[in-house]
């Protein structure tokens, strides 16, 4: 590919780039507090979901810096060789000059990127974006270790999401608080895409991914059955699943292709899978995981009814929660937790060698039955695991509960899931 046509699709991403900013609502994002991308030297990788605004996020870091940027994830650089990566820096100088800073989208759709990458690092600040987890694995990671920045983006938070929609609030005045839920119901249904949450987007992003991050990037043969496997794996979020089960399911020969395709679905981000509390590590290999979407929109879009399922829709924004807030502290591990007789805690936060908290979720605390059920297993957990921060998180009711089990005194909070998002 020669440097003047390097050039041309060089500049028109550029004024795409600014049209956006010029007409879109832009934020910020909560992740931009991690770091200042101005002045670390590490390179900074940003990976995440197809579309969740990565490379937005990248413009944003460099806002007040002259540098220059190239999209991989552009038909017209499909021809591009490894080999033709330098003419990339040499239009880069022709058309702005000197620059510092460079940002890379999708990289790993070149081949050999990494030594590329590592080469530049030296004279270069970096920043790459792309769309599959093991953007870090092989050369980069053993020529870089040490000297790079790893953030994973999501979709936007409900914080995020209220302030895309311009809403402020005070949480402590009743028309703000009915705002709010009002705008959490859209979330939870059309979740947290920065274009919105039109269904027609949103199953163009679930098709991208499953064809152009899976299917094409690792050449799966038989794509039928894979693209059920996907479709089986995502409506059952929040329940668990076994290697097994979905092999009979799809009627594929191996565990090892099912276990294979679990680990392609986590690595573009669309699905993780959440183990079950065990203090030994070979039970928590063994046992049975849970699935969980990366964003409710993506349920939604496969034809999952709302009203019918509003508990589970809970419990995965819960979970993706979660998971973002591990960007801010990755030493928090997320399990489930799941005794012999039954008793079961959707959510076990762990740091360290401590279980810092336990969470149940539940839309519908209005049987007294349920509650007690809620409750039971929590205290179960609590005792089993020594945690005393025990949470149920609800559609309203807010309150603290001062409890006595078998002579052992708890206290547990309930908080509307709302609240909690935001707090």
């Amino acid at each position: 590919m020669d440097t003047e046509t390097l050039k041309l699709v060089i500049n028109e991403q550029r004024d795409e780039i600014e049209k956006k900013f010029g007409e879109e609502n832009i934020i910020e994002r909560e992740i931009q507090n991690l770091i200042d991308a101005g002045k670390t030297r590490q390179v900074l990788v940003v990976t995440g979901v197809r579309r969740c605004g990565k490379s937005i996020l990248a413009h944003l870091f460099l806002r007040n810096f002259k540098y220059a940027h190239i999209n991989f994830d552009d038909e017209r650089l499909e021809t591009l060789k490894t080999a033709e990566l330098n003419k990339i820096i040499g239009a880069f100088y022709e058309l702005y000059g000197e620059v510092n800073f460079m940002i890379f989208d999708e990289i790993q759709n070149i081949p050999k990127w990494e030594l590329f990458i590592t080469r530049l690092h030296r004279s270069k600040r970096v920043i790459i974006t792309g769309s599959n987890s093991r953007l870090l694995s092989g050369e980069l990671a053993t020529h870089l270790t040490g000297r790079h920045i790893d953030i994973t983006l999501f979709p936007f938070s409900l914080r995020e999401f209220l302030k895309f929609k311009g809403l402020k609030y005070d949480i402590y005045l009743t028309r703000d608080v009915a705002k709010i839920k009002n705008h959490l119901k859209d979330y939870l249904i059309g979740g947290g895409f920065p274009e919105g949450g039109d269904k027609e987007h949103i199953r163009s992003i679930y098709n991208d991914i499953v064809t152009k991050d899976i299917l094409l990037r690792h050449n799966i043969k038989f794509r039928s059955a894979f693209k059920e496997f996907v479709r089986l794996v995502v409506t059952n979020f929040s329940n668990e699943i076994t290697y097994s089960a979905l092999k009979n399911a799809i009627n594929v020969k191996s565990v090892h292709t099912t276990r294979n395709y679990l680990s392609m679905l986590e690595e573009a981000f669309l699905v993780f899978r959440l183990p079950k509390f065990s203090f030994r590590f070979r039970d928590q290999i063994r046992e049975p995981k849970k699935a969980y979407v990366v964003d409710n929109g993506i349920i939604n879009v496969l034809g999952f009814r709302f009203s019918e399922n509003i508990g589970r829709f809970y419990e995965n924004t819960v979970f993706v929660e979660l998971k973002r807030k591990q960007t801010f502290n990755p030493g928090l591990e997320l399990y489930y937790y799941k005794d012999i007789s039954g008793h079961e805690v959707d959510f076990v936060i762990k740091e360290g060698s401590r279980v810092k908290q336990l969470i149940q979720v539940c839309y519908d605390l209005g049987s007294e039955k349920t509650k007690q059920r809620e409750i039971r297993a929590l205290l179960h957990a609590s005792k089993n695991l020594n945690c005393k921060d025990l949470l149920i998180i609800t559609e309203d009711y807010e309150a603290e509960e001062d409890l006595e089990w078998f002579g052992t005194k708890r206290k547990v909070r309930f908080m509307p899931l709302w609240k909690w998002l935001l707090s």
